[in-house]
């Protein structure tokens, strides 16, 4: 069994694959080629937390997974990781563990993939600015995979904490210097939303973290924070204004939402305005973008088939290389 960090991680995929990985994750889902139960959560009462088991099977992969990801908000007063998380890949041929993958990275990586995949199917094709609110956990991959997805000139990030943009801004600058795309702080979320082409909100909030009348049309918004019905970091007011509006899974989207199940219980928006899967729209099965003026939303709440494929195609990339510690 083979053990990967973060840094073993690193050294043998890159975005642009992990990208494909993931897209292929959303065919599958479309194509019911995968087996994803919705996720399992037990809660943690005396220490207000929650236990999460993600598992996934593909037959056509000979492998399953399963991601344990667990949401203790309190340990940051600790000093800890909030949601720490590992993914276990399993040999579909004999059930054996055959890697422990570092989740919390994982999760990192095939997230902001998902916003990639939707921003490859979907954006316009001289998309040249991008937007982004918030710059946590998430934030770094989000950015990475806008810019891997689309030859953009520059992005604008806002985020409450000026402090913590700015070192944000400086880190991905360097780190993400090789694509050539400028990375700036936005004084106010409006500055990061009016002229994106692209746009991305990455939050926990549990209210609009920007204004749905500044969307600019031709405009693609992954919206990625929000996976709990209670929350809705996406202003409803995009709503009427965008001409379709994709998840990575529908049923999935339905069940955990708030950006979707708010505006329906107020009734901005009904079932029947969901357009379809983001893998819809890969194997053409659904439109897609049809001119340069539509306002187009992608919902995802993340499916556990992103974390088998990720995990799938790190771990061959990484026997391939000899990467990563052998357990015995």
């Amino acid at each position: 069994m083979l053990y990967l960090s973060r840094e073993d991680i690193k050294k043998v995929i890159t975005m642009k694959e992990i990208i494909a990985s993931v897209k292929n994750a959303f065919e599958m889902v479309a194509e019911d080629t995968v087996d994803i139960p919705l996720r399992v959560k037990i809660p943690a009462p005396k220490t207000e937390g929650e236990f999460l088991f993600m598992p996934a099977y593909a037959e056509s992969l000979d492998a399953a997974a399963v991601k344990v990801i667990n949401i203790f908000s309190k340990n940051i007063e600790k000093g800890l990781i909030s949601a720490p998380a590992q993914t276990m890949l399993i040999d579909g041929k004999t059930g054996y563990v055959q890697a422990i993958l570092d989740g919390n990275y994982v999760t990192q990586l095939r997230t902001g993939a998902s916003s990639g995949v939707a921003f490859e199917l979907l954006a316009k094709k001289d998309a040249k600015i991008g937007g982004m609110i918030g710059t946590g956990g998430q934030a770094a991959t989000q950015l990475e995979a806008m810019i891997c997805a689309c030859d953009l000139e520059e992005v604008k990030v806002y985020d409450l904490n000026r402090e913590r943009l700015e070192n944000f801004c400086k880190t991905m600058s360097e780190e993400l210097g090789h694509y050539g795309t400028k990375i700036t702080p936005a004084d106010n979320a409006d500055e990061a939303t009016e002229n994106a082409d692209v746009f991305i909100t990455v939050t926990p909030s549990p209210k609009p973290v920007f204004d749905g009348t500044k969307i600019k049309p031709g405009c693609t918004i992954s919206c990625v924070g929000t996976y709990e019905p209670h929350k809705h970091e996406m202003d409803p007011a995009v709503l009427p204004r965008a001409s379709k509006i994709y998840c990575d899974s529908v049923s999935a989207a339905l069940a955990e939402t708030g950006d979707l199940l708010i505006p329906m219980a107020e009734g901005i928006i009904s079932e029947a305005d969901i357009t379809g899967n983001i893998g819809d729209v890969s194997l053409g099965k659904i439109a897609g973008r049809e001119n340069d003026e539509e306002i187009l939303v992608y919902e995802t709440v993340g499916v556990a088939a992103q974390d088998l494929c990720a995990a799938k195609v790190i771990y061959d990339r990484a026997v391939e290389l000899g990467i990563g510690l052998e357990l015995k």
